[in-house]
């Protein structure tokens, strides 16, 4: 049984094997029109691929590039209508989508979500600030601008330095103080992102 007190880290684990990535995610999606809707013309994600679901050719699955070659797939059928309630999921269910949009963007993308009629909250997280909204099925969906220009293969790095960081100084989260002490104890020179103040949604 995994220790739940097992310390942070960036280095690889003692395991079998090791992942070398996210190829995919798949949901439960409705109908085509409104996911396509939704993925595609609203966060403009390419459609890459339309063919059967080879387990229930009954529905249609959708290959969507969420930007970086890592692929979001939806499996829909044209007589589900979409559910715009908000999903209440068990153990084992999926809480959320998280998808990184450019910091540059952020103001462009919450005038985008109110244009298209989508509620949405802003949090800073401390290691990013995030929108959260939610797809044409109730599905959470946060879009996500790195506070700080990281090279992507020392994120995790940055991460598991800056959550050392953290609990040596007794903080309950990461802030932007334990990024910064992290960044400046790699030796990263990363330029902070001009985003919005924003709570940090703790307790919400």
């Amino acid at each position: 049984m995994a220790d739940t007190n097992s310390p942070v880290s960036a280095d690889a684990p003692d395991s079998p094997f090791r992942t070398t990535g996210t190829d995919h995610v798949t949901i439960w999606g409705s109908n085509a029109e409104d996911t396509i809707a939704f993925y595609r013309d609203l966060l403009g994600m390419p459609l890459v691929m339309r063919q059967p679901n080879l387990d229930d050719p009954s529905q249609t699955h959708l290959f969507f590039d969420t930007g970086d070659g890592r692929i979001l797939t939806v499996f829909v059928n044209d007589e589900r209508a979409s559910n715009h309630d908000r999903l209440r999921t068990q153990v084992g269910g999926v809480h959320h989508l998280s998808f990184s949009i450019a910091a540059a963007d952020f103001e462009d993308v919450m005038a985008a979500l109110d244009d298209a009629g989508h509620g949405y909250n802003v949090f800073d997280r401390g290691i990013f600030c995030s929108l959260y909204t939610q797809d044409n099925n109730g599905l959470i969906v946060e879009l996500a601008a790195d506070k700080y220009d990281i090279p992507d293969d020392r994120r995790g790095e940055v991460l598991a330095t800056a959550q050392r960081i953290r609990e040596a100084d007794g903080a309950d989260f990461a802030a932007d103080r334990h990024m910064e002490a992290a960044l400046d104890e790699l030796g990263i020179d990363a330029e902070p992102a001009d985003l919005p103040d924003a709570a940090t949604g703790a307790g919400v």
